[in-house]
């Protein structure tokens, strides 16, 4: 059966969060928001990309960082209103340069970083 991005559930705004994981390791590495044409683009390029909510416009992971998501697999969740792409990421996926955007964590009631920037 052939996709069609229109059978997705999408928010009020056209929106559907998508979740990225390495696809080796299974890192979570970020949460970002796609609409319909930057999952079709996604899956015509190999290369994720993302709606920016900030600047109303699309984002090709890595096109100003060097920093890409080449896209390994498209998963879609059973309720059809999440996505998990499965990338193979070259260098710091956050653009705060660390591998990942999950570098807090909360251990015992404080805030603590996980994960340095890259060095």
């Amino acid at each position: 059966m052939a996709f069609d991005p229109s059978t997705l559930k999408y928010d009020a705004s056209g929106l559907i969060p998508c979740i990225t994981q390495d696809s080796t390791t299974g890192e979570v590495l970020m949460f970002a928001w796609m609409n319909a044409t930057s999952v079709a683009r996604t899956l015509a390029t190999g290369r994720v990309t993302y709606w920016s909510r900030s600047r109303a416009d699309f984002w090709v992971k890595g096109e100003t960082s060097g920093h890409t998501q080449v896209l390994q697999e498209l998963r879609i969740d059973c309720d059809r209103d999440c996505l998990l792409a499965l990338v193979v990421q070259t260098g710091p996926a956050c653009h705060t340069n660390r591998r990942s955007c999950f570098f807090t964590a909360l251990r015992d009631g404080d805030e603590v970083q996980v994960l340095q920037p890259v060095a």
